[in-house]
């Protein structure tokens, strides 16, 4: 990989478990941010609430991201991986061709892309962290994305829930590299932009794809609530929803498993 002034430190892998798992043990022996964890393949890749992060090698591109957030309140760390997602988008979209504004976020985080009223997942990212609120607090921020992967090749259980860059963008070929480049490039700012305390809510709320939709919340507990999703709350990340009543609440991320479009196929891919 060429090296970037704005990571700290990188490496490619050609396979390994888990790129998050790497970036925790680097956080972990004092590494600074941003250091970046590259792969080809993941054999034990996770998604969020203990999901497997499902992609054939060569198929998608792989990388974790380390922080150390002292510039963010405990409970603004969501931030990360929303910014995260957004240099994601803007950087996908550049780089395959697509219109601005093709892909979403799917909240709290999924990029996804609506193919006439059927929302398909393109990629999944997972937010973790550690010591929020302490003197050395950890984040490390993991992000598949479906790249050069056919629909002939998609797994049979997730076919219809899912897509590629590739697919999006009429079978023009992906760079990886290329996408990665650009990601860093779109990254860098939103990071500084976050160090000195601003982030783009309206960016944010303007790429969010459930905003309006009537969306099924799914529990750990396995109990669904279907709700109409008003929007998201740029200084707590939560979800604002609201009942049939029209009685209106905020969700946080860590209150359900799942979140769905009613009546349309949510996304699924590499994190499904």
């Amino acid at each position: 990989m060429t090296p970037v002034a704005f990571v700290s430190r990188q490496e490619r892998f050609e396979s390994i478990p888990s790129t998050n798992d790497v970036i925790r043990e680097w956080l972990g022996e004092g590494t600074a941010e941003v250091c970046l964890a590259v792969a080809a393949e993941q054999t034990a890749g996770r998604g969020r609430s203990g999901r497997s992060w499902i992609a054939p090698r060569g198929a998608a591109l792989l990388m974790s991201l380390g922080f150390r957030p002292k510039y963010l309140a405990a409970e603004a760390a969501w931030r990360l991986a929303a910014v995260v997602s957004l240099a994601m988008a803007d950087a996908a979209e550049d780089t395959c061709g697509l219109r601005a504004g093709t892909l979403r976020l799917k909240w709290p985080n999924d990029l996804v892309v609506d193919h006439g009223g059927i929302v398909r997942k393109i990629a999944g990212v997972l937010g973790e962290t550690e010591g929020a609120g302490t003197s050395d607090p950890r984040a490390v921020v993991g992000i598949g994305v479906n790249c050069d992967w056919a629909r002939a090749d998609f797994p049979a259980g997730l076919a219809a829930t899912m897509t590629s860059l590739g697919e999006v963008s009429g079978g023009r070929p992906v760079d990886t590299d290329e996408l990665l480049a650009a990601f860093l490039d779109r990254l860098e700012p939103r990071v500084l932009a976050l160090r000195e305390g601003h982030f783009d809510v309206a960016g944010w709320h303007d790429r969010q794809i459930t905003t309006g939709r009537m969306v099924r919340l799914e529990g750990s507990g396995g109990a669904a609530d279907e709700v109409l999703a008003v929007g998201v709350d740029g200084a707590t990340g939560a979800l604002i929803v609201a009942d049939a009543a029209g009685e209106e609440r905020e969700v946080v991320a860590g209150e359900v498993v799942h979140v769905r479009l009613a009546g349309a196929a949510s996304g699924s891919g590499v994190t499904p």
